[in-house]
């Protein structure tokens, strides 16, 4: 092979590499988050946990992928550890799929209806096809995902023909074929299938490599079958890499990872070439096909699977023994589950990731609410108690959107689909609106307190009023909460008329305050500190309309929130104009006379 012909296979080498990385970043995109819904899900029976796995891998075509994804799981604690063996297991039988689909590039034959089922054949129109889906779409669409899956297989499918193409002249070289003469030896074998596999991480990519390989007819099966064995192992390394730095459980799952592929591997080497030795093997000096790799492939995994699964629960424990428990584990630190689950191994899963920190945001919004009950029942029965725990969920809330805000940051870098896209913006905009309603709730907290401790009373209207004013804050906290869990826009074009009624009942009781200043009814540092509790409900209300508004901006194409505001304003908008006179009708604070 001449220096051209080196370069016309690291090509191929590299299209092969892009093609897979492309098509299963897609493949993961489509899935819309699903596949890793349905694993943290439907785990509980381990045959059903390695079903699953193997048709999660099948489907991302990523062993890697799925086991990297169990980590985070265990690491997060959404998964036990004794549910993690079933998937890990699994994904190595699904990982096999791979090899079959790139055996179909050693097809050969006259009959046309073979020569289609050639990848040479079908890849130029899955490329045609795919390239017109990406040029006729927008970003984060469906119709492109598809575009770049197909288009992705097809570089895949043309890096293996080329690399196939380019070592194809080796069969006649003796410094070559003296070269692959050596790994024949078990342990050479397996050391250099491992090296390959841990340098791309990927067993399925270096699989393929070697299903190229063996299309210059030099790789025997006696080659072919410890380099095999080796890729098993080396594909661990991705699942260890991504454990550190992660708890006790997630390194335990990684180690499950590697040592159910390393014992399985030891089983078969033992058990195949002590055989071997007595009834010598005539295919093992025979040339290996992309077929044959992918039946030898896919016969040890499965094998494997087999016969440990009855012994999971050893794998458990060796692994436990392995990474044990100490008096400073740093577990001890407990963290919100929601928060917990953001962990940074799915942030190549975006769709999932997204629907993490939508389950944390809808948690979060639950504390911000409490907090405000919480508040405004300070008023009709003060408690220090009551203080005390508006305080620490105003923390909780807090952490929530420190936590939150920087996980979206990771994420808003990574290839969102269109909804997602629209998912992340909902959610940036309404963290820190939670997060100050919070503090609105210490700050009506605070107030309160001091009404207590400097011994203010309020008149008995504006005690009323208060009230009144505390059941609107309430029902617009509630429609909100209900409107963001949701997303729907049909309650969320409620918010805004709500929103303005408490924003006249603040400016009337404000009002009728001045009246009771100049009468003498009222004190001023009464006067001060009812001030300050109407400013902050009426900024709880502020900031449920924001969300509101944020989310009709974001999910309809017909009303952004300027236009909204402006709509509003004008009174030009029907259903608004009536909502708002209906609201009006039921808000309606007691006439002087009624609460005199």
């Amino acid at each position: 092979m001449d220096i051209f012909g080196v370069l016309t296979m690291i090509g191929g080498l590299a299209l092969f590499l892009y093609g897979m990385n492309t098509m299963g970043d897609g493949l993961v995109m489509l899935s819309g988050g699903k596949l890793e819904k349905i694993l943290e899900k439907l785990t509980k029976k381990r045959i059903m946990a390695l079903l699953l796995g193997a048709f999660v891998t099948a489907v991302i075509q990523s062993s890697s992928a799925t086991t990297v994804m169990v980590v985070g799981f265990v690491n997060s604690g959404i998964m036990k550890l004794t549910q993690a063996v079933g998937i890990i297991m699994g994904a190595n039988i699904g990982t096999t799929i791979t090899s079959w689909i790139l055996s179909l590039t050693g097809i050969s034959g006259g009959n046309v209806f073979v020569n289609l089922l050639k990848p040479s054949s079908f890849s130029p129109i899955l490329a045609a096809i795919g390239i017109v889906c990406i040029m006729t779409s927008k970003n984060g669409e469906k119709k492109k995902i598809v575009g770049n899956i197909l288009l992705g297989f097809a570089i895949l499918m043309f890096g293996m023909e080329t690399m196939s193409g380019a070592v194809e002249p080796l069969k006649d070289n003796k410094a070559f074929t003296g070269m692959l003469t050596a790994f024949s030896n078990p342990l050479l074998g397996m050391a250099a299938g491992a090296v390959l596999t841990a340098v791309i991480q990927s067993s399925s990519a270096s699989v393929g490599i070697l299903q190229a390989l063996c299309m210059s007819g030099a790789i025997t099966y006696g080659t072919a079958i410890p380099i095999i064995m080796g890729q098993n192992s080396g594909t661990c390394v991705t699942a260890l890499i991504s454990a550190i730095g992660a708890s006790k459980n997630a390194k335990r799952a990684a180690f499950i990872h590697l040592y159910f592929n390393l014992i399985g591997t030891i089983i078969f080497m033992i058990g195949f070439y002590s055989i071997n030795s007595v009834m010598h093997f005539t295919f093992l000096t025979d040339s290996a096909g992309a077929a044959g790799i992918a039946v030898i492939h896919s016969l040890f995994n499965i094998g494997c699977a087999i016969i440990l699964f009855p012994f999971a629960n050893q794998l458990v424990k060796l692994a436990t023994f392995t990474v044990r428990n100490h008096k400073d584990n740093e577990n001890d630190l407990v963290r919100p589950a929601e928060l917990a689950a953001l962990d940074e191994r799915f942030l190549d899963t975006p769709s999932y990731a997204i629907r993490l920190c939508k389950k944390a945001v809808v948690k979060m919004s639950e504390h911000t609410n409490e907090a405000i009950l919480l508040a405004l029942d300070l008023q009709a029965k003060y408690s220090d108690e009551k203080v005390e725990e508006v305080i620490k969920l105003e923390q909780l809330v807090d952490e929530y959107e420190d936590k939150i805000g920087t996980y979206l940051v990771k994420l808003a870098s990574k290839d969102l689909g269109k909804d997602d896209s629209h998912e992340m913006s909902i959610l940036l905009h309404s963290i820190s609106d939670f997060e100050r309603m919070s503090d609105h709730a210490i700050n009506i907290a605070e107030s309160f307190k001091k009404k207590n401790d400097e011994n203010i009373d309020f008149s008995f209207q504006a005690i009323e009023e208060l009230k009144f004013l505390g059941v609107a804050v309430k029902n617009i906290m509630k429609l909100t909460l209900n409107t963001f869990s949701s997303r729907d826009t049909k309650i969320a074009v409620n918010v805004e008329p709500l929103e303005e009624v408490i924003d006249d009942l603040v400016m009337e009781m404000k009002q009728r305050h001045i009246d009771r200043l100049k009468q003498g009814e009222c004190s001023m540092e009464a006067g001060i500190l009812l001030e300050d509790i109407l400013t902050n409900y009426e900024r709880v209300s502020d900031h449920c309309s924001n969300i509101a508004a944020a989310l009709i901006e974001i999910e309809s194409d017909e009303l952004d929130m300027h236009e909204y505001v402006d709509v509003k304003v004008k009174g030009s908008d029907p259903y608004f104009r009536k909502e708002y006179i209906r609201l009006k009708q039921i808000y309606m604070l007691p006439e002087l006379d009624e609460v005199s």
